[in-house]
Formats: structure tokens, C-alpha cells, sequence
């Protein structure tokens, strides 16, 4: 068979789609980069990140003394990490990677990307949990978003 027509007929199969998801997402992030990123936060983002909120509320009232720090270690210590590892496994889905390549990913470029995380992120959550009402975190979190440079810089996803 003519490597031109396998291709076809790998790229027709179920491995593709993830594939094909992604590069549509990159193209209307290039296109709408602002509404682009909205929606994912509106159906991602912005579900987990209120019921953690909510989650840390109930678990760390405010009269318990030195709250915000608690808060914003329990964020930075328990959230942070879970939330990287889960884009590391969606982004390895969408590229249509094996779990071999996953572990390979999490293993060169977890720490660094936490690492930029927690410099980037830190100070944006201290305001936060210590400044903002609980109402509008994820507002807070979402706008931020869209205007500090992102916490994973694409060359560090590279292989």
C-alpha cells in the first residue's frame, strides 16, 4: 500500500480524533484567543477550581487562625499539582500519545512546569484566599488568566 493511502487510513481511525480536537482547539485559540480561552474555562477550568473553593472554604473557616495561609498552602500544595498533572494527561490525550509518552512527559517537564506554577500563580491566590470574597475567586482566577503570561510556557511541553 502506498504510504500516502495508509496514511489515510490512520489518520481516518479513532486515534485521529483526539488529534483533530486539538488542532481545532489550537486554531480558534489562535483565531479567538480571548473567547477561546473563556469557554474552556466555563466548562474545564472553572468547575473544578469552585468546588475546591468551596471545598477549602468548608474545610478552613475563617475564624480558624492564620486561615489564608492555610488556605493558600492547601492550594498551592494539593491543587496545584493535581490540576498540572491533569492538563499533562488531557493535553497527552488530545496528541493521541501513549501512556509511555505521558510518563515521559510528566517525568522531563512536571517539576519545572510546577515550579513555574507556583512562582507565577502564588501571589495571585495569596490575594485571593487573604482579599477577595469567596463569591468571585474563580472570577479573580479566570481574569488572571487571560492576563499574566501562562504558568506553562509551550517550551517546556516540547519534546
Amino acid at each position: 500500500m502506498a504510504p500516502a493511502a495508509s496514511m489515510l487510513r490512520a489518520e481516518a481511525g479513532l486515534g485521529a480524533l483526539p488529534r483533530r480536537a486539538l488542532a481545532q482547539y489550537l486554531r480558534l485559540l489562535r483565531l479567538y484567543p480571548v473567547l477561546t480561552k473563556a469557554a474552556t474555562s466555563f466548562l474545564f477550568t472553572g468547575p473544578l477550581s469552585h468546588y475546591f473553593y468551596l471545598f477549602l472554604e468548608r474545610w478552613v473557616p475563617p475564624e480558624v487562625p492564620l486561615a489564608g495561609v492555610l488556605k493558600l498552602l492547601l492550594d498551592r500544595v494539593l491543587f496545584a499539582p493535581a490540576f498540572l498533572l491533569l492538563f499533562f494527561v488531557v493535553m497527552n490525550f488530545l496528541e493521541g500519545r501513549d501512556a509511555a509518552a505521558l510518563a515521559a512527559r510528566v517525568r522531563s517537564g512536571f517539576w519545572p512546569a510546577l515550579q513555574m506554577n507556583w512562582r507565577v500563580w502564588t501571589p495571585v491566590q495569596f490575594i485571593n484566599v487573604n482579599y477577595v470574597p469567596l463569591q468571585i475567586w474563580d472570577a479573580v482566577t479566570r481574569q488572571t488568566t487571560l492576563l499574566l503570561p501562562q504558568s506553562l510556557p509551550a517550551s517546556r511541553l516540547a519534546d
